[in-house]
């Protein structure tokens, strides 16, 4: 189970109850989440509802695994970056959440990915029209969550989300058009991993804030910080899809492997040079116009982890996400907020670049 240390903790720092954090993100903003998906017409309503956990694939009441919410986390904690009440940010985080899992059943169905959070995807049990109308329909309610507020600031945070969104969406066509070229560069990489998990991470990380009144100059720090916080994740996140432990990550063993997904660890053992990483090429090439490679035995996906290990790729891509986590971190002393929010932030980073799952 791959694991990245985080960079050295400042002693200053006081110790935060990061599972209280996420629990607070989580509890504040599932009651208004559920509102919202109430007003899907139906059949959208059980769709999304079994797309959040909340019911079985029958429709029985369910206690599925929402995720690890960090995005929520992030939208209340930066409410009170302004001094306002960490509720201030609640219509943020289902904002966020909401663009965040219309982009999962969109993501899921492109991807022809089977399994999410260790149960069938929506599109697996419901059919991809209804993956495609429900994702729709919870982007048309996170805007409609923040406008309803009517205020300047509600007007202020929508923008930054939509731009976000249109970010995100840009990522994910990065990346399907990634998978079906031989060579990606580093930079090309991470551009599109900014897009597609860095925008909405730094939606998160300032709409709170903007919700309570912060200037565009604070928001925009905030959101410097959660982009480079949504670069560290992926950079994990890219190494749990190829060594993660099903039991943990929810998804097949060497699951970015099978998509061919043109992750960090991947292009970076190509752009690493060396016998390894000529073999990797030779084998990646080869795999592209292989009629047999959906049949390809556990034994020929660990061939080509080694070979991705071997030539660097991993320990490169570990290191990466400690940059990122060191970037997003330096990005908070341009903020002025209280220690104890500042804390947080920090803490919230920390467990991105060490999370299991």
């Amino acid at each position: 189970m791959p694991t990245v240390p985080p960079a050295p903790t400042p002693a200053r720092r006081a110790e935060v109850d990061v599972t209280a954090l996420l629990e607070r993100g989580r509890t504040l903003a599932a009651p208004v989440l559920r509102a919202a998906v109430d007003r899907l017409a139906p059949p959208m309503d059980t769709v999304a509802a079994y797309h959040f956990g909340w019911i079985d694939a029958a429709g029985n009441p369910a206690d599925g695994d929402g995720g690890k919410a960090v995005r929520p986390a992030l939208a209340v904690l930066s409410a009170e970056v302004t001094g306002a009440a960490p509720e201030t940010g609640v219509p943020g985080a289902v904002a966020v959440e909401l663009v965040h899992n219309f982009s999962l059943l969109h993501d899921d169905l492109m991807d022809g990915d089977e399994q999410r959070r260790h149960r069938d995807t929506v599109w697996k049990v419901h059919g991809p029209a209804q993956a495609i109308l429900v994702g729709d329909a919870l982007f048309a309610l996170a805007n409609e969550v923040l406008l309803e507020l009517g205020t300047v600031e509600a007007g202020r945070a929508t923008r930054r989300l939509t731009s976000a969104t249109r970010a995100l969406i840009d990522g994910q066509a990065q990346d399907i058009s990634y998978e079906h070229r031989d060579r990606v560069s580093v930079a090309e990489c991470l551009e599109m991993e900014g897009n597609k998990t860095g925008a909405l991470l730094a939606a998160s990380s300032s709409i709170g804030a903007v919700l309570g009144g912060a200037d565009d100059r604070t928001a925009d720090t905030l959101e410097r910080y959660g982009h480079h916080l949504g670069l560290a994740f992926q950079a994990v996140d890219d190494l749990l899809g190829i060594w993660g432990d099903p039991d943990s990550t929810g998804k097949q063993t060497w699951s970015d492997l099978r998509q061919r997904k043109k992750s960090l660890p991947v292009v970076a053992a190509l752009a690493a040079g060396g016998p390894a990483s000529e073999r990797l090429g030779e084998m990646l090439a080869a795999d592209a116009k292989s009629s047999d490679f959906e049949n390809f035995s556990e034994a020929e996906f660990a061939a080509r982890a080694a070979l991705i290990e071997e030539a660097g790729g991993r320990e490169w891509t570990a290191e990466e996400a400690r940059r990122q986590h060191r970037v997003a971190l330096d990005a908070l002393d341009a903020v002025d907020m209280p220690d104890r929010v500042r804390d947080a932030f920090a803490a919230l980073a920390d467990f991105v670049v060490v999370r299991k799952r």
